[in-house]
């Protein structure tokens, strides 16, 4: 792929064993191309392999096998190119609690080498960006969770990256400092940055990513566009909620598809089918309930979610159990 920011293939890494050998594969042939200019999620269980391949991508871990590219540089031969290149916002905020954030972002400036004068431009800039210009003075510790992750991101773009990378960039904000920062990264990606993002949120890649890969046992299992993701796990649904979980077994029934097609969860007293004709399937669900006097508390019909394609794809979490 000639406009591909990054391209990964036949990646292999292992953790253990002797000489690399026998030991636990954390990537196990995987294959991967971000195209530029987008943000490409990456979805997997804990141990699916992410931060692997983040910390690959980043130089910070070579591969025992296979092809990776960053920016046109090959990881392992051209390191240093690599690195001139990318930014990265690891999990943790890499900031001194006890500097400014005008301070913590000219101290990044610096050690990129950009000299004095340009460390502070740079990070006037950076600070005028990310809606901090009014807290530049203030001590980080000062800060708010979603600011701090607000600054965090602006240090990982101190020398102006080609491709920055996220892994599990709002892990613990809430839903305002996730806001925030998803913000921040569509204004990053109108400039022309590629992202390639590692979540645990399934709504952050809905709302992000341009495409997403979701990982599993170290390799790539699925790839496509949230809504190509959805549709392969099958088409519309309908859901039900009961008043009453003793009705469940009865319902299950009334529903227009056989048996084992439904899902049912007694805690939230929800049954779930596929259907094909959303407004005859709606009609004769609310129909068939009142005929048989079971008391729905609310009926919808709705697309997949990525939540459905994650359990789906990786076989992790806990499902709903199937009808009998």
């Amino acid at each position: 792929m000639a406009d591909a920011a990054i391209t990964v293939e036949d990646a292999r890494k292992t953790y253990g064993g002797s000489g690399g050998k026998h030991g636990k594969p954390a990537l196990d042939g995987l294959d991967l191309t971000v195209a530029r200019g987008t943000v490409h999620g990456v979805l997997g269980p804990n141990g699916a392999g992410k931060t692997t391949l983040v910390r690959i991508l980043a130089t910070l871990l070579r591969p025992d096998a296979g092809r990776v590219e960053v920016a046109g540089h090959d990881v392992v031969r051209e390191g240093y190119a690599v690195r001139l290149r990318i930014g990265l916002l690891g999990q943790h905020a890499a900031l001194d609690e006890e500097l400014g954030g005008r301070q913590n972002l000219e101290l990044f400036g610096r050690l990129h080498h950009l000299g004095a004068r340009r460390a502070r431009a740079r990070a006037d800039e950076l600070l005028e960006r990310f809606g901090l210009s009014g807290t530049g003075h203030k001590a980080v510790k000062q800060y708010s969770g979603g600011m701090r992750r607000r600054l965090d991101l602006a240090a990982s773009l101190i020398t102006d990256p080609e491709v920055l990378f996220l892994d599990e960039p709002t892990t613990g904000l809430d839903p305002r400092g996730r806001a925030e920062v998803w913000d921040s990264v569509r204004s990053l990606v109108g400039g022309g940055t590629t992202v390639l993002l590692t979540t645990q949120y399934l709504e952050e890649a809905d709302q992000l990513a341009d495409r997403i890969s979701v990982v599993d046992g170290g390799r790539v299992v699925a790839d496509g566009t949230a809504d190509e993701l959805k549709a392969a796990i099958g088409g519309d649904r309908i859901d039900v909620v009961l008043r009453d979980a003793g009705q469940l077994g009865a319902a299950v029934a009334l529903l227009p598809v056989p048996r084992d097609a439904v899902t049912v969860d007694t805690d939230r007293r929800l049954l779930s089918a596929p259907v094909t004709d959303r407004m005859a399937a709606l009609a004769g669900v609310v129909r068939a309930l009142e005929e048989s006097g079971v008391d729905a508390e609310d009926i919808a019909l709705r697309r997949p979610t990525l939540d459905e394609v994650f359990l789906r794809l990786t076989g992790t979490g806990d499902r709903p159990k199937e009808a009998a």
